[in-house]
């Protein structure tokens, strides 16, 4: 699973990147995750299944999914909570509950 987690700087997501690795190696679940800057997310469009938006650009979720949803990967804003808290095993959840939705 292809998975970019976006914020205002990308430097906030760098914490939970980590999180969600180990969560990922812990079951076995392949993951290529990385942080980007809301302003570098149309560089970062190719080959992706899922893009988690962070909370504290939430505001930015209707522009960001009209970029990602041509695409065809799924998108949502990430559990505030598991955020907060720096959760990767529930936000690789997240990620994973999104890629198999039928939305």
């Amino acid at each position: 699973m292809r998975v970019v987690l976006v914020c205002s700087a990308g430097m906030s997501t760098s914490i939970l990147v980590e999180r969600m690795k180990e969560a990922a190696e812990e079951q076995q679940v392949y993951l290529n995750v990385k942080a980007v800057a809301e302003s570098d997310l149309r560089d970062n469009l190719h080959e992706l299944d899922v893009v988690l938006i962070g909370p504290q650009v939430r505001y930015l979720e209707k522009s960001i999914k009209e970029k990602v949803e041509p695409t065809g990967a799924k998108c949502d804003v990430i559990n505030q909570q598991a955020f907060g808290l720096m959760q990767g095993k529930q936000v690789l959840e997240q990620a994973l509950n999104l890629m198999a939705s039928n939305d």
